[in-house]
């Protein structure tokens, strides 16, 4: 079971790398961020492939400082409860994804296959790169796959 510290309730840079407390759940805290992303996705929907991939960019970024920061304060790499990496990757996987509940749902499911499967390339990066960097990685891979998968479905319905 996921134990969380009391610093995610006060220190912001947790809070945030637990996905705004999302990654506090007692189980599954990985589906817990993932499901945490979705309203904040959907404020994201609307904006160009431009400005979304923006935002992608900089929470990349911002990911790696506040996961590793987190981590390294916790003494624990990639604790279960730190999240951000889910917000983020569910976020690649959604870019580009036609409007509607169906594609969020599919969107979901094929990103969490992949964050817990973790095939060849994401589950070298799970292992072999350190830090926020990465604690970030697997999941833009995962990502990464997942929209592709999700963007080869979009060609068919």
């Amino acid at each position: 079971m996921n134990q969380a510290p009391a610093s995610v309730w006060r220190n912001p840079v947790h809070f945030l790398a637990f996905g705004l407390g999302s990654g506090a759940s007692p189980w599954a805290p990985g589906t817990a961020g993932t499901v945490a992303a979705i309203p904040l996705f959907l404020l994201l929907q609307p904006l160009s492939l431009a400005w979304y991939a923006a935002v992608l960019v900089i929470t990349f970024v911002v990911g790696i400082y506040l996961c590793g920061k987190t981590s390294e304060d916790m003494g624990v790499h990639d604790h279960g409860g730190i999240v951000w990496d889910e917000f983020v990757g569910y976020w690649i996987t959604m870019f580009a994804a036609p409007p509607g509940w169906l594609w969020i749902v599919i969107g979901f499911v094929l990103f969490r296959l992949f964050d817990i499967i973790k095939p060849w390339p994401i589950s070298w990066a799970d292992k072999q790169v350190a830090g926020g960097l990465g604690i970030m990685l697997d999941d833009v891979l995962a990502g990464l796959m997942a929209l592709a998968c999700l963007q080869l479905l979009t060609l068919f319905f």
